[in-house]
Order: C-alpha cells, then sequence, then structure tokens
C-alpha cells in the first residue's frame, strides 16, 4: 500500500473518531474510482456475506459425503429377573457403504441365556460373520446415498454462481454510487462558479450605478441573478452531501464504516482506468459472456440437480430386490476357515402393485425440470437483450457526449462574445444572464451524460455478470 493511500485511510479514520482538522489539513483530497472500488472488493460487509455463501455449498457436501461414512454398531441387550438370566445378547458391527449401494460388513455376535431365541444360538466363544448387502433393482443405480451427494456437488458450484453474482451486484451498486456522487460534486462546482461569475458582475454593476454610468434597474436584476445561483448552490450542496453519505455506505476498513468528508471528492476517471476495474478490458465480443453468466451457471446447476432427483424417482419404480449373505466363522483371525459351507443369506422382494405415488413423483419431477428450462431460456434471453441494450447505450452516448461537448464550447463562446460587448455598451444584462443561463443548462447536461456513459459501462459489467477473484481478509 502507497503512501497516498496510507494517507487517505488516515484521513477516514479521523472523520469517523471525530478529531478537528486545522484549515491548513483540510485540501481537498481525491478519491479515485480506482481506490474507492478496491476499499469496496476488499473490505465490505457484503463481500465477506458472498464468501459465506461458498461456505454453506461446502457444509452441503460434507454432510452429503458422510452417508458414505463407516460405521461401528453395537448393539447390548440383557435381561434377569429373579437369580434368573433370560437373556444376555451382544451383537457389534462395523460397516462400510459403497457407491452403487453395495455394503460391506464385519459382525460379532455373543449370545447367552436360559429363554433365549433359538435362532440367536451361537458358540460360547461367539461367532463371527464377514459378507455384503446390496441391491439388485431398485437403489443399485440410484439410491438416496448417491442423489444427495450429486445434488450437493450441484448446489456447490450453484452457491460459486450465487456468490458471484452478488459480488457483481455490489461493485455494480457501489460503481452507480460513487457516479452519482461525481455528478453531485460537479454540479456544486458549475454553480459555484457561475455564483463568482454573478457576484462580480452585481459589484461591477452596484460600482457603475453608484457613478451613474448604469441605472438602477440593473443593479436589481445583477442581485436577482446572484440570489439565484446561490439558491441554485445550496440545492446542489445538499446533493452532493446525500450523495457523499451514500457514497460512505459502501466504505468500510476493518469492519468500521466511513463516512467521506467534505474535504474530500471523486474524479472522473479515464476509460483505462475505468474498463480495468470494471474488468473490461479487451473484452470485444460481449455475447462469448452469455454462457458463462453466474445466474445461468446457477440456474443449470439447479437444472442437474433437479435431473438427479427425477433419476432417483424413476429409479423407486423399479421392484425392491436385496440380498445378504454372509460367511460364519468361530475364528476371526483364520480368514481361510471362512467358506461357503457356513454362512448365512436373506432376501427381501416387494413392488407396489400400482406405483401410484411413485408415478406422481416421477410426473412431479417432470413438471419441476420443463419450469426450470424454461425460466433459464427466459432469463438467457433477457440478459442477451440486456448486454446488447447496453452496448447501444454506451455508442450512442459516446456520441452525444461529443455532441454536448460541441454544444459548451459555443456557448461559451456566445456568453465571452455577450460580455465584451456589454463593456461596450452594445448589449445588456438580461442578455448576459439569458447567455448565461444556456451555458449552466449546457454543462449541467455534460455533466449528466458523461456520468451516464460511466454508469453504462457499470451497467455493462452487471449485464455480462463479471466476477471478481478477491481475497478476503
Amino acid at each position: 500500500m502507497n503512501i497516498r493511500i496510507q494517507y487517505l485511510i488516515l484521513l477516514l479514520i479521523l472523520s469517523i473518531s471525530g478529531y478537528g482538522q486545522s484549515e491548513a489539513i483540510l485540501q481537498e483530497e481525491i478519491l479515485s474510482f480506482e481506490e474507492y472500488l478496491g476499499y469496496v472488493k476488499q473490505q465490505h460487509p457484503l463481500i465477506k456475506q458472498a464468501e459465506l455463501t461458498l461456505s454453506v455449498g461446502e457444509a452441503n457436501l460434507l454432510k452429503a459425503r458422510g452417508g458414505f461414512d463407516p460405521k461401528i454398531e453395537v448393539d447390548y441387550d440383557r435381561k434377569k429377573f429373579k437369580g434368573t438370566e433370560y437373556y444376555d445378547e451382544l451383537n457389534a458391527a462395523f460397516k462400510i457403504p459403497t457407491w452403487y449401494g453395495i455394503e460391506f460388513k464385519a459382525n460379532f455376535e455373543e449370545n447367552s441365556g436360559t429363554f433365549l431365541n433359538p435362532n440367536l444360538t451361537v458358540p460360547d466363544d461367539g461367532l463371527y460373520s464377514a459378507g455384503v448387502s446390496f441391491s439388485l433393482a431398485q437403489g443399485f443405480l440410484m439410491n438416496d446415498r448417491m442423489a444427495t451427494l450429486k445434488k450437493a456437488k450441484f448446489f456447490r458450484e450453484q452457491t460459486k454462481a450465487e456468490r458471484d453474482l452478488q459480488v457483481n451486484t455490489l461493485i455494480f451498486e457501489a460503481s452507480k454510487v460513487y457516479f452519482e456522487w461525481l455528478e453531485a460534486t460537479n454540479e456544486q462546482r458549475i454553480y459555484e462558479t457561475f455564483l463568482a461569475n454573478a457576484n462580480q458582475r452585481f459589484i461591477a454593476i452596484k460600482r457603475s450605478v453608484e457613478v451613474g454610468d448604469k441605472a438602477a434597474i440593473d443593479s436589481v436584476e445583477a442581485k436577482i441573478t446572484f440570489q439565484n445561483r446561490r439558491l441554485s448552490l445550496e440545492a446542489a450542496r445538499l446533493k452532493r452531501r446525500k450523495a457523499t453519505l451514500k457514497a460512505s455506505n459502501y466504505l468500510w476498513i476493518n469492519n468500521i464504516p466511513m463516512e467521506i468528508q467534505e474535504y474530500v471528492t471523486p474524479v472522473i476517471p479515464d476509460q483505462a482506468i475505468l474498463e480495468s476495474s470494471l474488468k473490461l478490458t479487451g473484452i470485444t465480443n460481449t455475447a462469448s459472456f452469455l454462457e458463462n453468466h453466474p445466474k445461468l451457471r446457477a440456474m443449470d446447476n439447479k437444472i442437474e440437480s433437479l435431473n438427479v432427483d427425477r433419476s432417483l424417482k424413476r429409479n423407486k419404480l423399479l421392484p425392491r430386490l436385496d440380498l445378504q449373505y454372509n460367511f460364519l466363522n468361530t475364528e476371526y483371525d483364520q480368514i481361510s476357515t471362512f467358506n461357503t459351507a457356513n454362512y448365512k443369506a436373506a432376501l427381501t422382494f416387494s413392488v407396489p402393485l400400482f406405483l401410484r405415488k411413485e408415478r406422481g413423483d416421477l410426473k412431479l419431477s417432470n413438471l419441476k425440470i420443463q419450469d426450470a428450462n424454461f425460466q433459464r431460456a427466459s432469463e438467457a434471453l433477457t440478459i442477451q437483450n440486456k448486454i446488447e441494450a447496453m452496448n447501444a447505450e454506451i455508442a450512442s452516448l459516446e456520441l452525444q457526449n461529443d455532441l454536448v461537448d460541441a454544444v459548451v464550447q459555443n456557448y461559451t463562446a456566445l456568453v465571452m462574445a455577450e460580455e465584451r460587448k456589454f463593456a461596450l455598451g452594445e448589449s445588456s444584462l438580461f442578455l448576459i444572464n439569458s447567455r448565461e443561463g444556456k451555458l449552466i443548462d449546457a454543462q449541467l447536461k455534460e455533466n449528466q451524460l458523461q456520468v451516464k456513459l460511466l454508469t453504462s459501462n457499470a451497467g455493462l459489467y452487471n449485464a455480462l455478470g463479471l466476477t471478481e477473484d478477491l481475497t478476503v481478509n
């Protein structure tokens, strides 16, 4: 960070701390557009809030991966009454779920008791088993665990796109506010200049009236013009103060809100700085940015998640056929003794007769996907038209700025000529004020068109959905 930026930070900190400044120190300090956006990108709380969106996506993905975590289960049940041990049952298992609904399982059973269920009888030293369970129809190619993990991955990508969209919108809004502050500042300067002109003219005419060179009514007209200029300047000062406070909303340093003081002023950025700050440098084919627009990326990932959900609903139409097979042995450390002669197996089959619930769920999933695709197509067209509209607006405003600049120059020449004629006694104060009023209107128009062009560039940045490479401290 260079000395200039450090000095600006000091000024901003002093402004919030309430320390007084001497008149010698309160000189005009420029806050450029590049510096302003730098603070917004690095310090604004909404930037940090947008980063939290990524954390939500990562947390959901971590949660979904938890469905494939190995598990240890222990089930112990015992009953003893009046000195008789009815049963003492211990069942410990270690399970490893896998992707295609296949689950590996290692188990140890140790059961005893007078009234033990016969099918739970095992050797005195317990019984070990190792086996596998899986689904042959429903749940094999798609199951709840697989669907949850796939959707979590798409949700993570969706949160990245939403984060980019939030940051893009914040930078756009902050840029608009800076340009509003710039417009209000330039408007105040215009009125300050013409107030000074009106004041000098009023003083000169009043002296001429005193010596009898001018009629008294000229002094009244000059005073009215001076008063109107003061009124316009006061309105411009209020407008600038409100715009300054609005721009202050986007300035934070170390989680402390800053207030821009009166001696800090904005400046019109040149085209290179404007394009660099808004990531517009080198962009010629704006249509190519449509596919990578964060809003469309978010919608694409949402549609992919809905497709996964549809696959799961479609899989529910299959019958449920679950198979378990476990090798049995009394010695866990003798793997060679596990064989097909000692085993425990189970087969489960079920299927709804009408499948009305499953068919209804699948139909709802198809409708949701259709709705999302329609919305995506509509949004893509809206974004494309917005990009084209912003390009057309920028081209038009560039031409308008050239035209209004010529108008201002011509009005300036008219006012100067009228003032020379007035000095020679060939014109009147009324004509000077009339010419000057049109010059003021032309300069205000020039100021508005300059700001509109800057805002349109920010609008193009927003329409393209450009992203920021941020490092949040």
